[in-house]
């Protein structure tokens, strides 16, 4: 009897276990591929199912997203892909695509030898028929999953055919950065369709969706070249490509044109689908599969292009970040919303939304202050303010304003004032007009995040002390150009059967004529040079009409301004809040406001401002350029201004000729022989400008007669004598609190005199000497509690009784 090997005898039977595990494999696997129904996903042929396309306004598609997950995704038909996509996609994931049916088994026992070998997971076995599979319903990641991943591939290779698989998985595949089927990627990181990919950029792309975050183009490349390499290879030795042409390819560099090809404005359709951009339009979010928008889409990549652009030089003082909105003037449309630079820009928060966020609006709130300065008040572009220490009693303590540049600039016209952005004359006219009167406004011109009272916000206000959305600002500017009527902003025209608000009418918020008045403070090159100096960003080769802004600490600046066809908004700054280094709205959103807002006006047909229909009840009139008053003989700088058809204009109180003894400058008595009298014309401050005139050395007429001319006679009066001193600080009836936690010698407060310069000032509280000073200088007396009079002393003559009250 012949004797059996043992070790022939454990093959065998080893065959054969492996042959019956294998075939009852097979068996459970086309057993269980009949009871796995088709995914509902892969039913209804090509297209997402639940995806929803957003339209630009000429109704060109502008972005498709899925409904799920929101990522960026085109539906492109395989016919549309290109030869080279295709064969860069089969050498990257599945060399037998055309062999098998759903499981490739030779793959399937290599990679099970090589990672036993291994002893670790070398390589996967996934057809792209199973990765189609896990796309549309995934699987947990244990054997059963991969076994249950496997039925419903053969499942899917039973119901489709082989091209249909290919469309859906090149359609659905992820690519990383929020961008899903090779549609969307082309476009976004190539900037071409796909039947336009050379074979390098087709070989970059079809070894992606392996492992998208891994292969990050945005973060990582350069494990992305070294991906691509290994895919040409694989195509080369596939025979998809020859010698030359994988050569040519592996030498061409990775050129990305990353967002070049438009972000289709993402965070506008974030904010639709989530409906939290305004009240008009509904969350669309599974509502919908067609959206009708108001963007322009060459206008919003080419902002898109110039925030980048942008930004780039300002990198190296912390500014990260930025937005900005077009609005079309005439309809309220939207034509550009860009919310962030780069939206995949996990680093600096590119997913935030810059047009919704809440900020402080720096300067830009003036001129709805001084706009309702213009209707309750009477006051005009001529006004003259005061720019001087201010101390205004709150609830919080006294608030005492400061300019962006650290000083006074005395007496200033209104004009002056809001063009060059000077923050003491805003918190004027805020407390005077009343913080109430400037919120109710704000309000009503739009401003839908200011919603704690006037007692919260104080006079500060005026300088942007709340926070508001860049929507809502460039709402409310649009207001302006619009004479005075505010509108909605509309960035929908029509989204399928979702009912949408009405369109609203225009509703006037402030009367034209004040409209056109601070529309044309706006448009004023020449009165912001005092400010921003003679050439800035705002300096375009068309009339517009523009306002930056800076917040407290350099954490947000803004420019915003209109012409008659369009009005742009800009934020500068960075999401997580922290501070620009030394950037203000004029260095910082200027520039990129002058792109956008050149970008907008090439697409429209401009009006020049001097053919703008002239407004009803307003006109240009003379007037000293100190004063703001009618001009007389001592005004030598007259300058236009722009006043109400029914404004009376005071003469001019700020200048004033004397006549002088030429031998010392003093002033001459009657008595100076002629020969030696001459008249001079001085500029003269009163009241509120005496102290920063001292102060600053800019002093007028001389208060001293000339002892040369002899004594004056009985009855002789020396001409340019001045009145008596006021107290400028307290005001009457100002009322203080007394902390009794503090010491009393730290809760001092300055009594301030206005006074002729040469004169000394005494000041007396309750009638007890409070302290003596040169006029202009402070005066510090320590609170007591109860009431005080204070009166003060100059020159002989004594001021009115000012009384207060300390708690």
């Amino acid at each position: 009897m012949r004797s059996v090997d043992p070790h022939a005898s454990r093959f065998v039977r080893g065959c054969r276990a492996l042959g019956a595990t294998m075939l009852a494999a097979i068996l459970w696997l086309f057993v269980g591929a009949a009871f796995t129904p088709l995914p509902p996903a892969l039913r209804a042929g090509g297209g997402y199912g639940a995806s929803v396309q957003f339209l630009d306004r000429e109704g060109e598609l502008l972005r498709e997203v899925r409904a799920d997950d929101s990522a960026r995704a085109v539906w492109v038909p395989l016919d549309e892909v290109g030869d080279g996509v295709i064969r860069a996609v089969l050498a990257a994931e599945d060399r037998r695509f055309d062999e098998h049916v759903g499981v490739d088994p030779a793959a399937t026992v290599r990679a099970v030898a090589t990672s036993l070998r291994a002893r670790r997971v070398v390589s996967g076995a996934s057809t792209i028929t199973m990765q189609l599979a896990r796309l549309v319903e995934p699987h947990p990641r244990t054997f059963r999953g991969k076994l249950g991943e496997a039925a419903m591939a053969v499942r899917i290779e039973a119901s489709l055919s082989k091209r249909q698989i290919l469309e859906q998985y090149l359609n659905r595949a992820p690519f990383g950065d929020g961008v899903r089927g090779i549609g969307a990627a082309s476009r976004y990181f190539f900037d071409k369709p796909p039947r336009e990919l050379s074979t390098a950029e087709a070989a970059t792309l079809a070894g992606i969706p392996r492992g998208p975050s891994w292969y990050s183009l945005v973060r990582r490349p350069d494990r992305v070249l070294v991906r691509r390499d290994r895919v040409l290879d694989r195509m080369l030795a596939g025979g998809a490509i020859g010698r030359e042409e994988h050569a040519r390819a592996r030498a061409e560099p990775l050129t990305l044109q990353i967002g070049k090809g438009g972000f289709g404005a993402p965070h506008l359709v974030d904010a639709l689908l989530a409906g939290s951009l305004d009240r008009s339009v509904p969350a669309l979010r599974g509502k919908t599969a067609r959206v009708e928008t108001t963007v322009d889409r060459g206008l919003q990549r080419e902002v898109e292009s110039a925030a980048r652009d942008v930004l780039r030089p300002l990198a190296s003082r912390h500014v990260t970040a930025a937005s900005v909105l077009v609005v079309d003037n005439a309809t309220g449309d939207v034509l550009a919303y860009v919310g962030s630079p780069r939206w995949e820009d996990d680093a600096h928060g590119g997913k935030n939304d810059g047009v919704r966020a809440k900020r402080q609006p720096g300067s830009t709130l003036k001129p709805f202050v001084y706009g309702l300065a213009m209707e309750d008040l009477g006051w005009t572009p001529a006004t003259l303010l005061p720019d001087v220490e201010l101390h205004l009693a709150t609830p919080g303590g006294t608030y005492s304003p400061r300019n962006y540049d650290e000083r006074f600039h005395g007496p200033v016209r209104l004009r002056e004032a809001l063009a060059s952005s000077y923050n003491v004359p805003a918190v004027f006219a805020a407390n005077e007009v009343g913080v109430g009167r400037v919120l109710d406004r704000l309000r009503d011109v739009g401003f839908t995040t200011l919603g704690e009272s006037a007692e919260f916000y104080g006079p500060a206000l005026a300088l942007g002390d709340g926070e508001v959305r860049l929507y809502d600002l460039v709402g409310a500017y649009a207001a302006i150009a619009r004479g005075g009527v505010h509108r909605p902003l509309r960035a929908v025209r029509a989204a399928g059967d979702v009912a949408l608000s009405p369109i609203v009418e225009g509703r006037r918020v402030m009367p034209e004529a004040e409209a056109a008045m601070l529309a044309d403070v706006l448009r004023d090159r020449a009165a912001r040079v005092a400010a921003f100096g003679e050439h800035t960003a705002l300096d375009l080769p068309f009339a517009v009409a523009a306002k930056t802004g800076t917040s407290k600490g350099y954490r947000d600046n803004w420019t915003v301004g209109f012409t008659r066809e369009v009005t742009v908004g800009v934020w500068v700054g960075n999401f997580d809040g922290s501070a620009m280094i030394k950037v203000s709205g004029i260095t910082g959103a200027a520039p990129l406001f002058a792109a956008a807002m050149s970008a907008a006006m090439r697409r429209v047909t401009a009006e020049p401002a001097h053919e703008h229909a002239p407004v009803a009840g307003v006109t240009r009139a003379r007037v000293c350029a100190l004063s703001g008053g009618a001009p007389g003989h001592g005004c030598t700088h007259v300058v236009d201004e722009l006043v109400p058809r029914s404004a009376l204009l005071a003469p001019c109180a700020m200048h004033e000729t004397v006549k002088i003894d030429v031998r010392n400058g003093l002033l001459a008595t009657p008595s100076c022989p002629a020969r030696f009298v001459a008249e001079r014309t001085f500029e003269r401050f009163d009241g509120p400008f005496a102290s920063w005139a001292h102060a600053i050395g800019r002093e007028g007429a001389p208060s001293e007669a000339s002892p040369l001319c002899g004594s004056a006679r009985g009855g002789e009066r020396v001409a340019g004598g001045r009145g008596a001193p006021a107290i400028r600080y307290p005001r009457d009836g100002a009322r203080f609190l007394v902390d009794p936690d503090r010491p009393r010698s730290a809760q001092a407060i300055p009594l301030k005199v206005d006074a002729p310069a040469a004169s000394d000032v005494a000041v007396f509280v309750d009638g007890r000497l409070a302290g003596r000073g040169a006029a202009g200088a402070p005066v510090y007396w320590a609170l007591e509690r109860g009431e005080h009079a204070i009166v003060a002393e100059a020159g002989g003559r004594r001021s009115e009784v000012v009384g207060i009250v300390v708690e």
